[in-house]
């Protein structure tokens, strides 16, 4: 009956855009997205087998279908974006980021003040932000203060209530910090003239204050005030200094929002950047947390329009890392070169950075946490049964079957135990067979931990195809541990993983990091394998034949080529030039050896 009522939900969703929402037996809410084509998209979920476990789960879940129609993409990604954050629903991605932020307020009264809140009160006051650094806040606060004296004191200056002195000029005044209003000092519109300016510069737009400051300069200069002209030339050099550490690339790119998105297996970083006359006026990076295997392009589009509605961005040019659609009223650009391309490229930077630090500060907290996380992905994602903390990659080393050998590393915890790793000489194999190696090599190294009754590992890693696979997994059940310890085989080219008697590989997600640690161990097990093989062939090109001269010693040989510079004039040597030099004894001896490598 259940199954029947979500069919005939299906057969009566229109093809038009709009929200869809899933609810579960309870009518609890499960999911919330967004379709150009309602009826294909939701239609979708129950007409193809999910790659995605979690995907099929939702699928069984769902009791009731429920749809907003909307008039266009860009209102679906809005509503979307809202009832995500109202209902946050268990499948849809996870906002990581709850904080509240500052922002600068000024002030709706007379002679207005500047201050920073993280509270707005609609009184008519005029709010700018919000910023996602305090240091910020105050930096850009400290700059205005400096450039223009303003009151820092909340008395209600009213016409009338100035003109009846109820008010006296505080230190601030004596300082030079304000130029004291209450008491009439100050005109009203030299102060609105200055609040104007402020606005400008803390859009980001410093040609009008400049332009002013160096008027005023101009005067006094004039007017033969030199004082007061070094005082503006002081805060046109902050104003500058201000413009310079914040201008990015070219003055010439204004009003523009710059998006760029980092993912990994299981969660997408996005960071935000704001262009205003050239400058970054604000930076900010979104973590969301994946739970569907979402495509990189709708967790764009939906951070785009979260951030934009958090930083009241209104701008409708947008320069992304990827494709995204939002309608025709948005110019979406992927820039390929130039100062465009280079301001996508820092904004990737910045959100690379942001996952590093995240990275870190949870070893740093919970450094057992992060090493849980690591195995219990790897235990996922190549279907163990335990979680791999003991893993030994083997790789062999030869030359066209010449100086044969074979290298074991171990990682414990997913990082290198260097002391642990050992190098194997080939005893048993004769040519160039890695299969038969790879036998000999595994049998030797697990028959000697089974007699020394140390600990085995709970993950095996062969460098190499189905081949050497198979060669590990017989050496396994000679010794009676074939299904007691997991093992795979990870192929250079395509990076496919093999698992025994399964024909068809896994290929694991580029950005996992079950991967790079399974690749880090083979790459270790070749570097150390070659090394013993190179230090080998090294020993035998520096070889002589007189090296091989039965019972002769390094002593020896090294009188021998002395004297004779060569080992064919030493094998022409008569016993008597032997004699000759080592006595009756060791002359014979050595004349005999000769005689009997010729042979």
């Amino acid at each position: 009956m259940e199954l029947e009522r979500v069919e005939i939900q299906l057969k009566s969703l229109p093809e038009v855009a709009g929200v869809y929402q899933y609810f579960d037996n309870t009518d609890k809410m499960l999911y919330v997205g967004k379709a150009k084509n309602l009826k294909k998209r939701v239609n979708s979920y129950f007409t193809k087998t999910h790659a995605n476990r979690r995907t099929s789960v939702l699928v069984k879940q769902i009791h009731r279908i429920e749809h907003i129609v909307v008039d266009t993409e860009m209102d679906a990604l809005l509503l979307e974006n809202s009832l995500i954050k109202e209902h946050q629903p268990r499948y849809n991605v996870m906002l990581k980021d709850d904080k509240t932020y500052p922002w600068i307020c000024i002030k709706n009264e007379p002679y207005p003040r500047i201050f920073t809140t993280r509270k707005i009160i609609r009184d008519g006051s005029e709010y700018y932000g919000p910023y996602t650094s305090m240091k910020t806040v105050r930096t850009l606060l400290n700059l205005i203060k400096s450039l223009y004296p303003l009151r820092s004191c909340n008395y209600d200056l009213k016409e009338n209530k100035i003109k009846a002195n109820k008010f006296k000029v505080c230190l601030d005044y004596h300082l030079g910090n304000c130029l004291g209003p209450c008491e009439s000092k100050m005109e009203q519109g030299i102060y609105d003239a200055n609040i104007m300016a402020i606005r400008q510069i803390i859009k980001g737009n410093f040609k009008a204050s400049l332009s002013a400051f160096e008027k005023q300069m101009k005067t006094f200069a004039e007017a033969l005030a030199f004082e007061k002209a070094q005082q503006i030339k002081v805060k046109i050099e902050i104003l500058k200094n201000y413009q310079a550490k914040s201008t990015v690339v070219n003055p010439k790119i204004n009003h523009a929002d710059v998006f760029a998105l980092f993912s990994d297996e299981s969660h997408a970083y996005i960071n935000y950047m704001q262009i205003a006359h050239g400058a970054i006026v604000r930076s900010h990076t979104l973590d969301l947390k994946k739970k569907l295997d979402e495509a990189d392009t709708k967790l764009l589009q939906l951070a785009i329009v979260e951030l934009q509605q958090r930083f009241d961005s209104t701008t409708k040019e947008i320069y992304s890392s990827h494709p995204v659609a939002l309608g025709s009223s948005y110019k979406i650009l992927v820039p390929q070169q130039g100062d465009k391309k280079k301001l996508v490229e820092l904004s990737m930077q910045n959100a690379k950075f942001y996952r590093l630090e995240q990275f870190k500060q949870m070893k740093i907290v919970d450094p057992e946490r992060h090493i849980k996380r690591i195995m219990a992905q790897m235990q996922a994602d190549l279907r163990l049964s335990a979680h791999p903390y003991h893993i030994e990659c083997f790789d062999n080393s030869n030359l066209q079957g010449s100086n044969p050998v074979a290298a074991c590393v171990v990682f414990r915890n997913g990082k290198p135990s260097k002391k642990e790793y050992r190098h194997f000489s080939i005893k048993s194999v004769a040519g160039p067979n890695d299969f038969a190696s790879m036998e000999e090599v595994v049998f030797r190294r697990y028959k000697r931990l089974l007699e020394e009754d140390a600990s085995l590992p709970q993950l095996i890693v062969v460098d190499g195809g189905k081949g050497q696979l198979s060669s590990a997994v017989k050496s396994l059940e000679l010794l009676g541990l074939r299904g007691k310890i997991a093992i795979v085989g990870i192929a250079k080219r395509l990076e496919e993983i093999f698992f025994p008697d399964d024909p068809i590989p896994l290929y694991i997600d580029k950005k996992s990091e079950s991967l790079k640690i399974i690749q880090r161990a083979r790459d270790e097990a070749h570097r150390f394998g070659i090394q013993l093989h190179r230090k080998k062939r090294s020993k035998g090109g520096l070889q002589s034949q007189i090296d091989h001269l039965p019972g002769i010693g390094p002593s020896t040989r090294s009188q021998l080529l002395r004297k004779f510079k060569s080992f064919k004039r030493v094998q022409a040597a008569t016993e008597k030039d032997l004699i000759d030099l080592f006595g009756p004894k060791r002359g014979k001896k050595i004349h005999n050896a000769l005689m009997n490598f010729s042979k």
